[in-house]
């Protein structure tokens, strides 16, 4: 019989946290899809966070996307049949990638706006870095598919970027952490009380604190909605 080899995954990295998340998901994941101990080869570049974050704070959007296609073709080069990207923010240089990248991408917010119709979601609250919810990664994402959307406010924002950048990102614990998770359930409340049926973890590093389990609304996370995604693709089940 033959066997069709899954899909090499290639992983653009940006955050540290949040590409790990995605590759321990595919990772973790696929023996349910391949057997026991197998899954895709996945390869991961990540440049320096410094880097990207200098674009982003000087708003030049065609320089996230070199940095991002720095990546894509060096996975290339070592055989990466399609590429994510697990880091939400930098989705907004998804324009000037896709024409130039020398491999297919999975698009992190049409992953999730997809799964947000599937569940028959009508409205949803979008979280993740000030960059991110100022953006339309996910307002485009969602008007695509007729779902209403609700950003935080300007001072929630700032909150959230603060939790994001200063305490998941590099990875702290204890009190920071516990803060970080008081001021995102505290968010989500209030986007229940507007309306809202979940809430998008529009930062791959959220879900590391935030859950079902311990979120006010329903939760979209995005890092392994992305790592699903790209499992399925890999072995040909989506």
């Amino acid at each position: 019989m033959n066997v069709i080899k899954p899909l090499h995954i290639g992983i653009v990295g940006c955050s540290a946290e949040g590409a790990a998340l995605c590759y321990r998901t595919i990772c973790a994941e696929a023996p349910a899809l391949l057997g026991p101990h197998a899954h895709p080869e996945v390869s991961v570049h990540t440049p320096s966070l410094a880097g990207y974050v200098a674009c982003l704070e000087r708003g030049d959007l065609q320089g996230v996307g070199e940095l991002m296609l720095d990546s894509a073709r060096k996975l290339a080069a070592i055989g990466a049949d399609f590429l994510v990207c697990p880091d939400n923010t930098i989705h907004q240089a998804f324009g000037h990638v896709a024409p130039r990248s020398p491999k297919p991408w999975l698009h992190i917010a049409e992953v999730v706006a997809d799964e947000a119709a599937r569940r028959g979601l009508r409205r949803i609250g979008i979280s993740g870095t000030r960059w991110l919810v100022d953006s339309e990664v996910y307002p485009a994402a969602f008007d695509a598919r007729g779902l209403a959307w609700l950003r935080p406010s300007e001072a929630e924002r700032d909150e959230i970027q603060h939790a994001i950048m200063d305490v998941l990102v590099p990875g702290l614990e204890g009190p920071p952490r516990e803060t970080a998770v008081a001021c995102f359930q505290r968010v989500f409340a209030g986007m229940k009380e507007a309306g809202c049926d979940a809430v998008v973890l529009g930062c791959t590093e959220i879900p590391l604190v935030m859950s079902d389990a311990n979120s006010p609304l329903p939760t979209l996370d995005s890092t392994r909605l992305l790592a699903r995604a790209a499992l399925r693709r890999s072995v040909g089940a989506g």
